[in-house]
């Protein structure tokens, strides 16, 4: 695998690829996330070359801090692609950052409202134009006390299973040092180090041959969620050199 560290290179899997377009609000959020992830602690950035260069694809990630997304939407756009992230739709609200999630085409989500269908309806329209949505299976930042991710929602599940386009396991680890919401902690440091790696797609093809006419059914979505967090643990695991209890 080549490895991006963070001096700002590129792995060679990607350093050819045609950047996708991504308009001014991108440019603008890009010019805000690359330094602030520098600031805060030391950036590593392994396995890039698992966000497909075209074409539509499904991030599942873990969540352990509200810094995540901002490393996220670093990591897909170092990868030369543009991120849709799935978000509360209250971040729309804030000054100026709710300009930026609008002109950026990111996906609000209304949680516990009959709203909540139509953000998934939203991811999957794009995936279908050829987008890279970001998701946070758990909904939220994990309230395990050792960081280690929750039971996730079926949100993904169903995108994943409904749309045959590449599933990528990715992980962060060190933005909770940086800032641990819980516990009102905010430490930069650039003694500190961030990782965030992706791993290969998630094998689904046997689960998606049993999906019917119909929406998926709650035992399936089920075993799909199992497997896409037991990737993201698997991967977890491997990033923190230790086996989750």
């Amino acid at each position: 695998m080549a490895i991006a560290r963070g001096t700002g290179e590129r792995p060679v899997g990607v350093r050819g690829r045609r950047r996708e377009p991504g308009g001014p609000w991108v440019f603008l959020a890009a010019a805000t996330f690359y330094p602030l992830t520098l600031l805060l602690a030391r950036r590593r950035m392994e396995g890039l070359e698992q966000v497909p260069a075209r074409g539509a694809a499904l991030v599942v990630a873990n969540h352990v801090s509200y810094l995540d997304p901002v490393y996220t939407a670093v990591f897909v756009h170092r990868a030369r692609r543009v991120p849709r992230f799935l978000a509360k739709d209250s971040l729309w609200k804030v000054p100026v950052f709710g300009r930026v999630l609008a002109g950026s085409k990111q996906i609000p989500v209304a949680r516990g409202s009959r709203d909540a269908g139509a953000s998934l309806a939203a991811a999957e329209r794009s995936l279908d134009d050829g987008g890279v949505v970001v998701i946070y299976p758990e909904g939220t930042i994990t309230r395990d006390a050792a960081g280690w991710p929750m039971e996730a929602r079926s949100g993904a599940a169903r995108l994943a299973l409904l749309h045959d386009v590449p599933v990528i396991p990715t992980v962060h680890w060190g933005t909770l040092s940086v800032y641990d919401h819980y516990n009102k902690r905010f430490r930069p440091s650039r003694r500190k180090e961030v990782v965030l790696r992706a791993g290969p797609p998630v094998e689904l093809d046997d689960l998606r041959a049993r999906v019917g006419d119909g929406p998926p059914g709650a035992r399936l979505m089920r075993e799909t969620t199992e497997r896409l967090m037991d990737a993201v643990t698997a991967l977890l695991e491997d990033v923190r050199g230790e086996v989750r209890p």
